[in-house]
């Protein structure tokens, strides 16, 4: 199918590329799945045009880690410690899923993703209970139309096959995912193996399922933190087994060392932070001053719809908040050269051009140049929550929400117009969503809050 030639016309855009800067008003020309020029009053013959007045145009959101199955069970878990989550989510209600519960979860986290102007997410994938859940979770993808990387993660059938099950038997079926799904880097789904990694893990199967992701061709997404310094079973041991790389993205990081820090940044490693989960569920503190100190710029992660919302606005002002109140009671109790404050810009980047990093998919999206992929959002400017604009950079970050996502556009195509995602049967999403939520809630004994 060929993408109509289209011009976003006198938006304020934020291209959040360092060299190319941002326009208080312009244009951004489109031309099937790229972006072609950026600036005002271009030139755009046959061209359908896009009133951007009133809006800012800026880069879609990057997610670098949810647990996109879960998506029938939004909330279900809102009060609940990781421990419960542990117990009741992986515990109960996974092993219970059918394909088409996993199907209707990832398609309601992918559609709801890009209602919030989510264009990119990282499907952190451990529902492999059998070969026909991970065809039906990536079908999921493909019909929403996400760009998404899918990192096929361990099964959950029973608890210990995710927490403490150390087979090396669990991700062989990815060989055949690659070769079906994912022979070419050229489309909007790519591949990562989401491994159980050190925590929970040996070594000897740590060093396995690394080899597996770089024979295939895949990136590795993994959780890691609470290390203690010589443990054998540690990011440590791994890093010093040499099999650290610039293609892995280490998630949480509560409570690693400072030798795992150092070998992350040394290796090219990338990072993911889910600030809210973690301080909510009793992960731990999150790292984001770690990672700064050792030069390494986070991504951000939802997590879990279990306990969160699923937009980015959250994630940025939990990150920015957090970590200027440590500076500042750093500053106030007399301390100097202490680490600069973050900026709204820094979490917007953290959001969009480190988020790309992170899914190895910066040279695509992330930021708006010509030549990358037309992945860009359109926020209203004009909603009473946030006009007059001052500055465009503090109202994404500190003033809007999900309500002010007017227009998405995905590699060209247009995903959600007019605050209304763009040929969504909602009403079926919701009913198949509602089946498989009663389903899997009955047949696991599981009790809800409230219900």
């Amino acid at each position: 199918m060929t993408l109509p030639r289209m011009v976003l016309r006198n938006g304020i855009v934020l291209t959040l590329d360092r060299r190319l800067g941002s326009f208080p008003q312009a244009d951004v020309l489109i031309e099937g799945s790229q972006i072609v020029a950026v600036g005002p009053w271009l030139e755009a013959v046959d061209a359908e045009e896009i009133d951007a007045g009133n809006m800012i145009v800026m880069p879609g959101f990057v997610d670098t880690h949810r647990h996109s199955w879960e998506g029938i069970l939004r909330n279900i878990a809102a009060d609940a410690p990781v421990t419960e989550y542990f117990a009741n989510i992986l515990g109960l209600l996974a092993p219970v899923y059918r394909p088409q519960d996993a199907y209707i979860g990832n398609l309601v986290t992918a559609l709801g993703a890009i209602d919030a102007g989510v264009t990119t997410l990282l499907d952190w994938s451990h529902i492999q209970n059998t070969p026909e859940h991970s065809d039906a979770v990536i079908a999921a993808l493909q019909e929403a139309g996400l760009r998404a990387v899918f990192g096929y993660g361990p099964p959950n059938t029973a608890l210990a096959d995710w927490w403490i099950n150390s087979s090396l038997k669990h991700p062989h079926d990815i060989t055949r995912i690659a070769a079906q799904y994912f022979s070419s880097r050229d489309q909007l789904l790519t591949l990562a193996l989401a491994p159980r990694g050190p925590l929970f893990s040996t070594l000897e199967v740590s060093q396995h399922d690394w080899q597996l992701a770089r024979e295939v061709g895949a990136r590795i997404s993994v959780h890691v933190g609470g290390s203690q310094p010589g443990q054998p079973n540690s990011l440590e041991a791994l890093g010093r087994a040499g099999y650290l790389g610039p293609d892995t993205t280490y998630i949480h990081c509560v409570g690693l060392n400072a030798t795992e820090w150092r070998m992350i940044a040394d290796t090219g490693g990338t990072v993911s932070i889910s600030c809210p989960v973690e301080m909510q569920m009793g992960i731990g503190m999150p790292p984001i001053q770690q990672a700064l100190d050792h030069g390494l710029r986070p991504s951000l992660s939802v997590d879990v719809e279990t306990s969160m919302t699923g937009d980015l606005f959250t994630q940025m002002r939990s990150v920015f908040a957090l970590q200027r109140m440590l500076i500042n009671e750093r500053m106030s109790a007399g301390e100097e050269h202490v680490s600069p404050l973050l900026t709204t810009r820094d979490v917007l980047e953290f959001a969009t051009i480190e988020g790309a990093r992170a899914c190895g998919l910066d040279d695509k999206v992330g930021t708006l140049v010509p030549g990358k992929e037309a992945d860009l959002i359109l926020l209203r400017a004009d909603r009473i929550n946030v006009f007059p604009i001052n500055d465009p950079l503090g109202a994404v970050v500190m003033g809007m929400d999900t309500g002010n996502v007017d227009t998405v556009i995905i590699a060209g195509r247009i995903m959600k117009r007019h605050g209304q995602l763009v040929n969504v049967d909602l009403n079926r999403i919701r009913s198949l969503a509602y089946e498989a939520r009663d389903y899997v809630v009955a047949r696991s004994g599981f009790r809800r809050s409230g219900a």
